[in-house]
């Protein structure tokens, strides 16, 4: 009757990886929750070389959350001043988690490098 509850070295070896596996989840997650600050999203953005493309020129737009905390809804104005006029775009990102980037692009028809690229409002919500 004891030879059924002795367990073979395959199943001493599995229950071994399988706590190790649940104790190193658990130590990273009291890991994370230790040394995760709860700052608010910090947005910066950045605006990359114009490109001609077949409509206008294309500007690629980088974003980047250096906060804590995710940011929500977010909406980047980006304003061309060009030989006297005003031409906006708006570049919306849904979802931009801490310490992330997401890249997206705006198109203009005026030429950027006849003018001046302006980074408008930054808008988001914070969860």
């Amino acid at each position: 009757m004891t030879r059924a509850l002795e367990k073979n070295a395959l199943e001493w070896t599995v229950f071994g990886v399988g706590l190790i596996l649940v104790m190193a989840t658990v130590a990273y997650i009291v890991g994370e929750v230790v040394t995760t600050s709860s700052t608010p999203p910090e947005v910066v953005v950045q605006l990359g070389a114009p490109r001609r493309v077949t409509h206008g020129f294309q500007v690629p737009v980088t974003v980047l959350n250096r906060g804590d905390k995710v940011a929500e809804g977010l909406s980047v104005v980006i304003t061309l001043v060009a030989k006297g006029e005003r031409e906006e775009a708006v570049l919306t990102i849904p979802f931009l988690p801490h310490q992330s980037k997401r890249e997206g692009w705006v198109t203009f028809r005026g030429d950027p490098g006849d003018g001046e690229l302006e980074i408008g409002p930054v808008v988001y919500a914070s969860p």
